[in-house]
């Protein structure tokens, strides 16, 4: 392990997947062209939410870039290695608006897919977090996307412990509620009859049936809740959770930097994790909350290693916002990008697969830091690949030493 430098009303997930609707704007346009170097927070106007324009050019930059190095965009950006990179969100409403991502003539539900689909090689399903998914959903997923993409799917919020709401229920599940709670805005996991539960676990799986049968399920996403926190109640709930997946490869993203700051507490956390096959997902969000976990890169699963960048927008962190992409409207910048890409690098060479998810879904910015931390990969894989062959090889500072 090492150090490096988080709407819709229908009751199952729609084709498009989104996450619940709402009104948005698409950002400011800044000037074509510049790249920040360096910032912590990011408020409308500054380096970090340059506006669709800015973040436009960068992208197209980022693609020259892997086109100059024959590398075509779905492709896996470090040799030798299954790399995936892409987003929390193909339809965003700050994404879909006119002359944000997607072009004139792309406007409806498979062609947006299609041609996110043609841009990325994976995409994360955020939308099965409000409401469950369903077959048939699973089955235009599959049926619009290319053979060797794949969808990480976010576990529903009921099969992690998280409140959801009632009306987002099916209709046969909400009438089978324990009295008095079908009444409730909200239902909790811990209100529900372990049948209940039980029920939720099986549909969620059986929806997912379509992507797993041709090769297109990725990761279930297991994101738990913000006061989810060390115990032995809450690592008997990994073990559960566990059980409930069966196979299915499953990565954990915690809330609570309680479960790795200490570094005996994170030997045991990162322990626990090896022991049930479970991926640790590294994040790259604000620092300073308890809610922040640190940027903490460990591998507990051969099968995946997952990064998730979230932004570093601090005022909107840890406060309600009235869309959910403004928590994340923030640009990182190619610093920031860049400095994960020793840990990217280096986790592909011990897994036998790597997500790097851009949760930043606000307007193009997630699919334009996309394209450029793929870029940054390229070249430096093509800078090791290079030292290699002379028979060089990089200290820790970055140096290079041997070779003649």
């Amino acid at each position: 392990e090492g150090r490096v430098p988080g709407r819709q009303s229908a009751r199952t997930v729609s084709s498009a997947g989104t996450r619940p609707a709402a009104t948005a704007t698409t950002g400011t346009t800044g000037t074509a062209g510049t790249t920040a170097t360096t910032a912590t927070t990011a408020t409308a106007g500054t380096m970090h939410d340059e506006g669709v324009q800015a973040a436009h050019d960068r992208g197209v930059r980022a693609r020259a870039i892997l086109a100059s190095r024959g590398v075509t965009p779905t492709a896996s950006p470090v040799s030798g290695a299954d790399v995936r990179v892409g987003t929390a969100s193909w339809t965003d409403p700050t994404m879909t608006a006119p002359g944000v991502f997607y072009p004139g003539d792309v406007r409806d539900a498979r062609s947006r897919l299609e041609f996110y689909a043609s841009r990325h090689s994976m995409v994360e399903v955020d939308a099965t977090y409000y409401s469950l998914p369903s077959r048939g959903v699973a089955e235009r997923w599959a049926e619009r996307t290319p053979d060797g993409f794949c969808f990480d799917i976010k576990a529903h919020a009921l099969m992690t412990g998280h409140a959801t709401s009632v009306a987002r229920l099916p209709q046969d599940l909400r009438a089978a509620l324990p009295k008095g709670i079908a009444d409730h805005a909200e239902v909790r996991t811990s209100e529900l009859p372990g049948e209940l539960v039980d029920e939720v676990w099986r549909r969620f799986i059986d929806a997912l049936e379509p992507l797993r049968a041709c090769g297109k399920l990725g990761a279930l996403l297991l994101q738990m809740p913000r006061n989810f926190t060390p115990s032995g109640e809450t690592e008997r709930t990994l073990d559960a959770l566990r059980a409930r997946a069966g196979d299915l490869l499953c990565a954990v993203e915690f809330r609570h930097a309680s479960w790795v700051t200490e570094s005996e507490r994170r030997a045991r956390t990162l322990a626990l994790l090896r022991a049930h096959d479970l991926a640790y997902v590294m994040v790259d969000a604000p620092s300073g909350f308890s809610t922040s976990m640190p940027p903490i890169a460990a591998v507990t699963s051969e099968r995946l290693a997952v990064v998730r960048l979230h932004g570093r927008r601090r005022e909107t962190w840890n406060r309600p916002v009235p869309v959910v992409s403004e928590r994340y409207r923030y640009l990182y910048d190619a610093s920031e990008l860049g400095s994960w890409v020793p840990t990217i690098i280096d986790v592909a060479q011990r897994t036998q697969g790597v997500h790097v998810v851009m949760n930043n879904c606000h307007a193009n910015y997630g699919t334009s830091n996309a394209d450029e931390i793929s870029a940054l990969l390229v070249e430096a894989d093509l800078e090791r690949r290079r030292m290699y062959r002379e028979g060089r090889v990089l200290t820790e500072s970055g140096e290079s030493v041997g070779g003649t």
